[in-house]
């Protein structure tokens, strides 16, 4: 499937088939609902209870140029339990590029093997650039410290079902955000998609060298929603319904920046949930966290927690990433009736 989209990070059509997604600010109120109800449809397919083969014959182009295990996994299945193939590269020690080929014909080389495109790039702006070259669809699958849609995607999918458990909506919900507010792509993307809700608090918290950059506040106060920032974690965390962290990007700090942060300790542990937080509070994390000792991210001992949803995080990355593919390639009206009971389910 082509499409003839020259797609820029300033200038982007609102994603639907045919349609490339670079970033969340595609998606309005309307279809951002319509994609996570696709995505709870889709459910059966990704617990392996039903099949369906909506993108059989499909095949998708999964580079990632950037150490991946949850997300490129996550991308690469959702498009296999649709029917579709996969070919696949990661890292440029394995590309052409590592000879000095640009993105630009990287791009419209794959892409003319491909039916869609899921790019991971280390460099901001990079994912736009596959986008103007290639003649099929490119999901973002992170670039740089710029965006990750499909992760905020997600964010929000399990957010709304969780909350819905507890008998809320997003709509008026408080949130802590903790952690590398500097260069966490996944925070970015997730205060820009939470800008399409109503009464939004955030409480951010993150040490001084990797706070988040002020364009983040005017974006949020520009939405309507309101934005603190914390002097500690206890005091953002404390009326929070839902509490984000984030590792610390190590890989994208400058020198200057290693020299200003020094941490040491939990970024949350259960301790510190037990002493400030709200016993219904909902803890997520899009993953991978830094379990090593003084890794300053959230601590292995808060997975006995009531409220843990990281691992419902990934499960769902699944059902969300399924329902990015059935938009972009125009199958989306045929998901429902294609669903059918699993072979091999039935046969045990």
């Amino acid at each position: 499937m082509s499409t003839d989209i020259s797609s820029t990070s300033s200038s982007l059509p609102p994603f639907g088939p045919g349609q490339h997604l670079l970033s969340v600010d595609q998606l309005n109120r309307e279809s951002l609902g319509n994609l996570l109800d696709l995505a709870e449809a889709l459910r059966p397919v990704g617990q392996g209870r039903q099949v369906c083969r909506v993108l059989e014959g499909a095949n998708l182009g999964s580079l990632f140029f950037e150490p991946s295990t949850r997300t490129r996994l996550s991308f690469e299945s959702a498009f296999h339990r649709l029917g579709g193939s996969v070919v696949s590269t990661t890292g440029f020690t394995f590309s052409s590029m590592a000879k000095g080929e640009s993105i630009h014909d990287t791009a419209r080389v794959v892409s003319g093997y491909s039916d869609a495109l899921v790019v991971r790039h280390p460099d901001t702006g990079s994912v736009s650039e596959f986008a103007q070259a290639s003649v099929v669809p490119v999901i973002n699958a992170g670039d740089g410290s710029g965006e990750h849609p499909s992760q905020s995607l997600l964010d929000v999918f399990t957010m709304r079902a969780e909350l819905a458990a507890r008998g809320k909506t997003i709509d008026g919900v408080t949130i802590a955000v903790l952690g590398d507010l500097r260069y966490g792509r996944t925070v970015h993307s997730l205060l820009a998609i939470l800008g399409l809700f109503d009464h939004v608090n955030f409480r951010v918290f993150g040490p001084p060298a990797l706070a988040l950059p002020a364009e983040f506040f005017d974006l949020v106060h520009a939405s309507g929603n309101s934005i603190v920032e914390c002097d500690g974690v206890q005091e953002a965390i404390a009326p929070a319904d839902v509490i984000y962290c984030t590792r610390v990007q190590k890989e994208r700090l400058s020198e200057e920046d290693e020299q200003q942060v020094h941490l040491e300790g939990d970024l949350l542990n259960r301790a510190i949930l037990d002493e400030a937080a709200r016993p219904e509070a909902i803890i997520m994390h899009p993953l991978p966290r830094d379990s090593r000792h003084n890794s300053f991210d959230l601590s292995p001992d808060v997975d006995e927690w009531p409220g843990l949803a990281i691992f419902h995080q990934t499960d769902n990355g699944l059902l969300v990433r399924m329902a990015i593919f059935s938009i972009a390639l125009g199958v989306a009206d045929r998901v429902l009736e294609d669903l059918r009971p699993a072979p091999w389910l039935a046969s045990r």
